[in-house]
């Protein structure tokens, strides 16, 4: 429980009897806190001597949440005693993933989380992963019933209404009637700084309480979804509180406690929410049985971080580049190409916390929409028309995913002295991509441009992970397909005074992805 205490300030010097003004000029600029720079002529609302009543009030509507699913045990690829005559005793006792017969072998496990009831009739919300088997099950789970636990300890059998993997939110419905509910508020007047109030079942426990502040709003937490952007708390949240309410002291639900950041697997006081702004329009969604249709432009994009905009001789944090356009797509029908730089969408500054895949998603399917983007140096205008998203397990086969795989091939450099040049400038030796090497390493014998054959491990492309075989197709956005043009584009880039080069470069057979690399000096 958390006091916040009304202080006042008072001279101690006594005998005091004059007060020194400083006179500021006209229109000058003071300090944020400076005296009479805030109003505090009138007592702001705070928190309260105790969230009891609030809680009170609260609480029957926040229910428990369990799952009971059937986990697939995995197989023994990770069996230390494959190919020794503990083999079979592994298996055995169930350490194979198969019994005697060979059939899969299949464990009883349980999950919990947390979620809230908004209707009278029964209507819960939770996360979607709250009702997907959990952690444990690694996706290799089938949830076989979903039980809703009410304050009062009176249980209920879900269903579920709905599910939206995208935003990590679904919808359930137990058989109930005059059940105690909570309502949505508007997330979009909540600042940081104000009080909430979080109430959910950590790790089983049951009903707990739990207080703090709004930390932060539309936080990136990386976790590259369409929705990345939650309210930050240091309200305690743990394990099973996912899917839980958060409260402003109005008692509005203004997020659903999801994620933390937890080195420790506690709470560190870094929580985050999804906000209502985002989860109500899609709830509402789910609870009418329609279909959720987001705005979609075909595209892989990566952000502006500081090297690739150093390479392209731009501000970071402003806009997003374009890796990948899809063929038949929205983009590639308005004429967008890979390596342009999208800025503004629909007129909003696509920016960390407000980028381009937050605002296409929200975005009217078949709607005009103009784009703003920057070709070359140059700045362009497109109108396209939004196409609709498709699902999130199709959009899943075109993630890129890490190959390590190296076999130290080197036929040897086409051009030494090109050679020794990259080498020199940027760390990296290069040769040619011919069709037969290309069929050697597993890529289309179309593929055009120079295969790295030499790293230096101390350069900054050694620091960026760049292996040997990996592609570079295009060098500040020119293609190359030869020693001495990827030479000759490094080359220009030093004479111009730049630090850094942008490599468009391909591992084996994943996304081609923008790498600023550091020249050397």
């Amino acid at each position: 429980m958390r006091y916040a205490y009304a202080i006042t300030a008072a001279l101690l010097a006594g005998g005091a009897t004059a007060t020194l003004t400083m006179q500021q000029p006209a229109g000058a600029q003071v300090a944020q806190n400076a005296p009479g720079a805030i109003d505090a002529s009138a007592p702001r609302p705070g928190a309260p001597m105790s969230f009891a009543d609030l809680a009170a009030k609260l609480q029957p509507a926040v229910v428990n949440i369990s799952t009971t699913q059937k986990i697939q045990v995995r197989g023994s690829g990770n069996n230390a005693f494959a190919g020794t005559p503990f083999e079979e005793l592994f298996k055995r006792f169930g350490g194979g993933g198969t019994d005697e017969s060979g059939k899969p072998i299949t464990r009883e496990a349980t999950s919990l989380g947390s979620g809230f009831i908004i209707s009278p009739d029964g209507y819960v919300v939770t996360n979607n992963h709250v009702i997907s088997g959990g952690p444990q099950a690694q996706g290799n789970a089938v949830v076989s019933s979903i039980t809703v636990t009410l304050p009062d300890r009176k249980e209920y059998k879900a269903t579920v209404v709905g599910r939206d993997t995208a935003s990590d939110l679904a919808l359930l419905k137990i058989d109930i009637k005059g059940a105690p509910f909570v309502q949505f508020g508007d997330s979009t007047t909540t600042r940081v700084g104000d009080w909430v109030v979080a109430i959910g079942n950590p790790f089983g426990l049951g009903g707990t309480v739990t207080a703090g502040i709004v930390s932060a709003l539309h936080r990136s937490i990386g976790a590259g979804q369409l929705y990345d952007r939650y309210i930050q708390t240091d309200a305690s949240i743990n394990q099973g509180n996912s899917g839980g309410p958060m409260f402003d002291l109005k008692g509005n639900v203004i997020g659903i406690n999801t994620a933390i950041f937890s080195p420790t697997g506690g709470n560190v006081g870094i929580g985050f929410a999804i906000p209502a702004e985002e989860a109500k329009p899609i709830i509402e969604t789910l609870r009418s049985g329609n279909k959720i249709k987001r705005g979609y432009l075909g595209v892989g994009i990566q952000p502006m971080t500081e090297d690739i905009a150093a390479g392209l001789g731009l501000p970071k944090d402003r806009g997003e580049i374009v890796a990948r356009v899809e063929p038949g797509e929205a983009a590639a029908r308005a004429g967008i190409r890979q390596g342009d730089v999208i800025v503004k969408v629909n007129n909003q500054d696509v920016t960390p916390d407000n980028t381009l895949s937050y605002i296409v998603s929200r975005s009217k399917v078949g709607s005009s929409i103009p784009i703003e983007l920057i070709r070359e140096g140059q700045r362009r205008n497109v109108n396209v028309t939004i196409g609709e998203r498709p699902p999130e397990d199709q959009l899943a086969g075109d993630t890129e995913s890490d190959d390590d795989g190296n076999d130290g091939s080197n036929s040897g450099p086409s051009n030494p002295s090109a050679d020794e040049s990259t080498k020199a400038t940027v760390g990296l030796g290069f040769q040619a991509l011919t069709p037969d090497l290309a069929r050697r390493l597993g890529l289309p014998t179309t593929l055009r441009g120079v295969v790295i054959n030499y790293v230096d491990p101390s350069s900054d492309a050694g620091a960026q992970g760049f292996q040997a075989r990996d592609v570079i197709l295009q060098i500040n956005n020119v293609p190359v397909s030869t020693v001495q043009a990827a030479a000759a584009q490094i080359a220009a880039a030093k004479k111009a005074g730049k630090k850094t080069v942008l490599l468009f470069a391909q591992r084996g057979t994943n996304p081609a992805r923008y790498i600023g690399v550091q020249l050397k000096d």
